[in-house]
């Protein structure tokens, strides 16, 4: 299902107008994994842990969205204009389209949990149950990590500050890590297309994947709501309001956790995704 030279790289699905790329393994009832907005970021990079896990029980589909990784990107990349919520919500449908499913569960982390939410929202039907980690999509006044993250300029000195905002432990972040995500952050068109999402003044962006509270409260959907105590990228005060607001939702929170969670603790979050998505398996009394 990968390319072994590069490990990123999927497999090329139509969506809609373009074809994105696309990991697509196991089988069962599906679920799709929507990744973070990192600098250099693919579906393969944020959910390597968890895809073998996943695809041991299930169905799992995992794009890179439209404007990173290895999906076809836009003749001109540096138009902000590309780069909506309702382009990505629409990116997803059309790949569940694509692949003949009606519905699927979702498992978003940060700006993936925005456009979770918001795919929820619009198109209820199409989901089962939601996996929320370190979530956008409410609102919140925008954290130095992240307009660190959003405001990144290549270089392996900026990499390595970004690695040492997302991790909690440290040793995580080795120079190879920073080397590695800064290749990946150089890559023919990833920067323009990645620079042109969130120029500043950065919490309009903020402002503009949060999904309405009347619409969030009307979920009727079984939610995980997971995050890192010591993220400084996402607020953890945005899990506790997504607690709150989804009626039928759950809370997890891991300590000595980052805005890594299916890194820092990834046998934990793959155990406690599976157990969640499995409770929906189980045949009705």
């Amino acid at each position: 299902m990968t390319n072994n030279a590069i490990p990123e790289i999927g497999q090329l699905i139509r969506t809609g107008s373009f074809y994105s790329n696309v990991h697509h393994l196991g089988s069962g009832f599906p679920v799709l994994l929507l990744h973070g907005s990192g600098p250099g970021v693919s579906a393969w990079a944020n959910w390597r842990l968890l895809l073998p896990v996943l695809a041991q029980t299930r169905r799992v589909i995992a794009p890179d969205l439209l404007g990173f990784g290895y999906t076809e990107r836009p003749e001109d990349p540096t138009q902000n204009a590309h780069y909506r919520m309702d382009i990505w919500v629409q990116q997803a449908i059309n790949l569940l389209d694509t692949l003949g499913i009606e519905q699927t569960d979702l498992v978003g982390n940060s700006f993936g949990g925005a456009l979770a939410l918001a795919l929820a929202v619009k198109h209820p039907k199409r989901v089962r149950r939601l996996v929320l980690m370190g979530s956008v999509g409410v609102p919140f006044a925008i954290t130095p990590g992240l307009d660190a993250v959003w405001g990144y300029t290549p270089s392996i000195e900026h990499m390595r500050a970004l690695l040492d905002i997302f991790a909690f432990d440290r040793t995580l972040v080795s120079d190879e890590l920073a080397q590695l995500r800064y290749q990946a952050s150089i890559q023919p068109g990833f920067q323009e297309s990645f620079a042109a999402m969130f120029p500043a003044p950065r919490q309009r962006w903020v402002d503009a994947m949060a999904s309405r509270e009347q619409d969030i409260r009307a979920l009727p959907h079984e939610t995980l709501v997971v995050h890192g105590r010591e993220d400084q990228v996402i607020p953890l005060s945005n899990s506790l309001l997504l607690s709150q607001w989804i009626t039928r939702a759950q809370l997890h929170v891991f300590g000595q956790c980052g805005h890594w969670t299916q890194i820092e603790h990834a046998a934990r979050f793959a155990r406690l995704v599976e157990n969640f998505l499995a409770e929906a398996d189980a045949p009705k009394a």
